[in-house]
């Protein structure tokens, strides 16, 4: 079964949503955006969200130090990057006990690409990340091995021609749930998870 991430959620209604649908992540963004929640919110947040389903927190431009701060808070478990630069620093995260997901653009990627930091997972994004600008997954012509997520413009109507063209193992949504920006949309949530899981019958 495809890994499905959703990400950006901010209220209680869209977390029960999506935990009553049977995602495997949802994600919560602490670096500056019109998504971005505060430690605070987060904390009540999680607490709705079962030990089954995976708590991101999304991070860039934060320090690794309030990374730290943040997740001890929170209690968040698991933490997507988009600015890691060498290994020492998810050293450190993995010392606190954290799950480290490392977020890099397409352009990046090289022909087995994987784990170059010591990142327990890869995010693939588009150039212009949480821009929720698609970009062109058929012509990526070099993919990591292992356990990685698609991102970058995905919606209902694209999710599954993306899993056809990459075999990605997981796939993250933000802004195409979205009825305008930062505010989500139930329905939408509710096909985008449909069309994946449509995808896993079909295979």
């Amino acid at each position: 079964m495809t890994f499905i991430k959703v990400c950006g959620l901010r209220d209680a209604d869209t977390v029960d949503l999506a935990v009553g649908l049977g995602v495997d992540a949802i994600g919560f963004v602490f670096a500056e955006s019109v998504r971005k929640v505060d430690p605070a919110l987060a904390v009540d947040l999680l607490a709705r969200i079962p030990e089954h389903i995976r708590a991101i927190g999304v991070f860039l431009g934060n320090p690794i130090d309030q990374v730290l701060e943040i997740a001890e808070i929170t209690g968040l478990r698991t933490v997507q990057i988009h600015d890691l630069v060498d290994a020492e620093q998810v050293q450190r995260l993995h010392d606190a006990g954290l799950t480290v997901i490392r977020a890099v653009v397409s352009s990046n990627v090289r022909d087995g690409y994987n784990l170059d930091l010591g990142e327990d997972e890869l995010l693939i994004d588009g150039a212009d990340a949480g821009s929720g600008v698609p970009w062109n997954w058929a012509q990526q012509q070099s993919r990591p091995h292992g356990q990685w997520i698609l991102a970058g413009g995905l919606s209902p109507e694209n999710v599954r021609d993306a899993l056809d063209a990459t075999g990605a193992w997981g796939v993250d949504v933000s802004s195409g749930v979205e009825s305008s920006r930062g505010v989500k949309d139930h329905a939408l949530i509710e096909k985008f998870v449909s069309a994946v899981r449509q995808t896993d019958h079909s295979k």
